[in-house]
């Protein structure tokens, strides 16, 4: 793990990062496949996040009637068990089975029943869903938190699908890395931090069917490794479908 990777870490902080802070890509692309590079990421250590849910979902999401929910890329399922806490019947997909036996895990220490936690690939979840997130009517919620991934990784393709699964008075919540930490070394962060605009470029979503109810940067506070105060942007997307 590169210093700029285990600088990342929220086990320095626990108490104010979210389930899945920014993850700094290393300086050049990894040679692993993707289910190798997660698995890797997450097997190698007891645990990779606060399990606390991210602020920004938590922010537009916290008076919303609780319904279907399907969260992608759900890493140890800080954002999906936070949901099923709230009512939500819950459903989070990662790539990772260590990810996901953490979170599943997690979800049984805290005595939820209305959560499910599915290892699989989005790719293959993209070609053909509902046998994987077993929502037969589709979702109230859809959530996609930085699925920016130092491994190749079709993110439009899965965004679109990711639309699909919304059933009408439904929403989708995107979140995406918009600025590196303000103290990070600029050679290992992302080199694709999307606008809002990119973002619903992305979607490609009907103006017809969907109105966009958020689409800015939030700026956020992230502890430096050192203690010091930081900052960080995250852009935030949420579309509701229109019945």
């Amino acid at each position: 793990m590169s210093d700029a990777r285990r600088a990342q870490r929220p086990d320095r902080d626990p108490g104010q990062s979210p389930d899945r802070d920014p993850d700094l890509a290393p300086a050049e692309p990894s040679a692993q496949t993707p289910a190798e590079f997660w698995e890797e990421r997450y097997a190698g250590t007891e645990r990779v996040w606060s399990g606390r849910v991210n602020p920004a979902l938590a922010a537009v999401a916290a008076d919303w009637s609780p319904g279907r929910s399907l969260d992608l890329g759900c890493g140890e399922g800080g954002d999906a068990l936070w949901l099923a806490e709230r009512g939500w019947t819950a459903t989070g997909i990662d790539l990772s089975p260590s990810a996901i036996a953490r979170a599943s895990a997690e979800a049984e220490r805290r005595g939820l029943s209305g959560i499910t936690f599915v290892a699989a690939d989005l790719v293959a979840w993209a070609r053909d869903p509902a046998p994987i997130d077993r929502g037969a009517a589709g979702f109230n919620l859809v959530t996609a938190s930085f699925l920016q991934s130092p491994v190749e990784f079709p993110r439009e393709r899965v965004l679109r699908a990711a639309a699909d699964r919304v059933v009408p008075g439904g929403r989708l919540v995107v979140l995406a890395h918009a600025t590196a930490p303000s103290w990070a070394d600029a050679a290992h962060a992302h080199h694709d931090f999307p606008t809002p605009e990119q973002e619903l470029m992305a979607l490609g979503l009907d103006p017809a069917a969907w109105r966009i109810e958020v689409a800015e940067v939030r700026e956020r506070a992230i502890p430096a490794p050192d203690g010091t105060p930081g900052t960080i942007g995250d852009t935030v997307v949420v579309a509701e479908r229109l019945g």
